[in-house]
């Protein structure tokens, strides 16, 4: 299961805004916004959870299950370990451009 609290620091690991990762997972930014205003575990289609997750793990973020090992304790998020060498082609996504302001 994934919680709506990984959801949304996996997104701020990698830059991304909700529409990036609705585009990255292929699946309508109204369904990334219901997933991540639920309460604890996300709910939903199957598919559209796997199709999450996947684009997460493709994004190079891996997602911590609570009775994973791990250092610490519970659930989580961390970036995977950087491709090797017998993976050159293993792409990552491209962080959201942040907005920029000017003070007038």
């Amino acid at each position: 299961m994934i919680t709506s609290a990984q959801m949304r620091a996996a997104r701020a690991l990698l830059g991304m805004d909700q529409q990036a990762l609705a585009d990255l997972a292929g699946v309508s930014l109204p369904t990334v916004q219901r997933m991540e205003a639920s309460e604890g575990n996300v709910r939903g289609v199957i598919d559209t959870l796997v199709k999450v997750v996947a684009a997460f793990d493709a994004a190079g973020v891996e997602l911590i299950s609570a009775n994973a090992p791990s250092s610490g304790q519970g659930r989580g998020v961390r970036f995977k370990a950087e491709p090797s060498i017998e993976e050159p082609n293993r792409s990552r996504v491209t962080p959201a451009k942040k907005r920029q302001t000017t003070d007038t």
